[in-house]
This record gives C-alpha cells, sequence and structure tokens, in this order.
C-alpha cells in the first residue's frame, strides 16, 4: 500500500480497495493486481460501473477474488452514491463496508489521509511481541497496547517497517535469528527453534 501510494495511488478509496485485494494475497501479487484494477478505473463512479464478473476478472490472482470483486463494487457504488464519489476519512464510514476491519481502516486512514494510525496485521502482531515490547493475545489487542506505547510518530510507519521484516526475518517459523538486526534487542517470546 505505501508503495502504490508513491506511485500516486493515495486517496482513501484507492487505498482501501489495495488493502482489501491485500488480504491473504502476497505482496508480489497485490501491487500488480491493484495497478491493472487502477489502470482500468481509479474512481468509485468507475470501478462501481464495472460489473463483479469484469472486477473479478482484473482481480483474479488476488486470493478470494470473487468475493472481493463483489465487496470492492459495493465499496465503489456505495462511496459514490452516499458520499459523492468522495470517501471520507472516517473510521467509522470505513468499518461500515462488509469485511473491512480496523487494520484496512487504519492503513488506508494512515496512508491516504495522513491521519495518525496504527494499522496492526499478523506480522505487526508476532514481531511486537516476540519482541517483548507489547504482551497481547491478538493483533486488535496488540493495536490497543501499541496505543498506549509506541510514539504517535511512529504509528503508520510501524505497518510499512514490521510487514516486511516479520515477512523476510521474523517469520512465524523458523525465525532467521541468526541474521536479524535486533536480535539483541529481542526477548523472542515463544521462539523455540529458529535459523
Amino acid at each position: 500500500m505505501f508503495e502504490l501510494a508513491a506511485e500516486g495511488f493515495k486517496s482513501v478509496f484507492e487505498q482501501l480497495v489495495a488493502c482489501i485485494i491485500s488480504i491473504r494475497t502476497r505482496d508480489e501479487v497485490t501491487l500488480p493486481t491493484a495497478r491493472r484494477l487502477f489502470e482500468r478505473a481509479r474512481t468509485p463512479s468507475a470501478i462501481g460501473a464495472l460489473s463483479v464478473r469484469q472486477i473479478d476478472a482484473l482481480i483474479r490472482t488476488a486470493s478470494f477474488h470473487e468475493g472481493k470483486a463483489r465487496q470492492i463494487r459495493e465499496i465503489a457504488r456505495r462511496t459514490a452514491a452516499e458520499h459523492d464519489g468522495q470517501l471520507p476519512c472516517d473510521f467509522d464510514v470505513l468499518t461500515s463496508f462488509h469485511g473491512v476491519g480496523p487494520k484496512c481502516a487504519n492503513l488506508a486512514l494512515g496512508i491516504g489521509c495522513g491521519a495518525t494510525r496504527i494499522g496492526v496485521d499478523v506480522h505487526v502482531w508476532r514481531v511486537t511481541n516476540r519482541w517483548g515490547y507489547v504482551a497481547a493475545a491478538t493483533p486488535a489487542q496488540t493495536m490497543v497496547a501499541l496505543e498506549r506505547k509506541l510514539p504517535k510518530q511512529h504509528w503508520v510507519e510501524i505497518n510499512r517497517l514490521l510487514v516486511p521484516f516479520g515477512k523476510h526475518v521474523c517469520t512465524g517459523r523458523l525465525p532467521k535469528c541468526s541474521t536479524c538486526p535486533v536480535l539483541d534487542m529481542c526477548k523472542q517470546i515463544g521462539v523455540t527453534s529458529h535459523r
């Protein structure tokens, strides 16, 4: 999502759609998939004018693409109808859409609106808990704990930094502790074996 914003896809609507595409989909698939959709249609009215089948064909490489196509079209149509085609920077509005939870809403608001929000996914949850920075059983609880402890200037940035770190170094299974640049600060909570 940060890379898409750097390419000019930074409206809260584009960021929300990109986040939906990204759910349970690898970054190397998400980026070209979102680009393909936005090359065809970028605005709520343009995407809303496409059929679910057309959207599905454009995002077919994403996991669970059929459900996401319906979801994206519904968000586009509601945005056009209820918000004059301009999705507001409002957490309650974003989470009113089917399938949009705190992670996607916070990321879209943080990247698309410049709001100070924390997007906690499985990587941010795992890494911050493994480090011992917070102790929380779920991503939602981790978000609350981070909001209490992490300085606000790092709230948006934590996702951009820790998602790739969690995917490539501090992995769920067999983390690469031998090459970790912050091993001396990590409590390795829950790590029973590593590389």
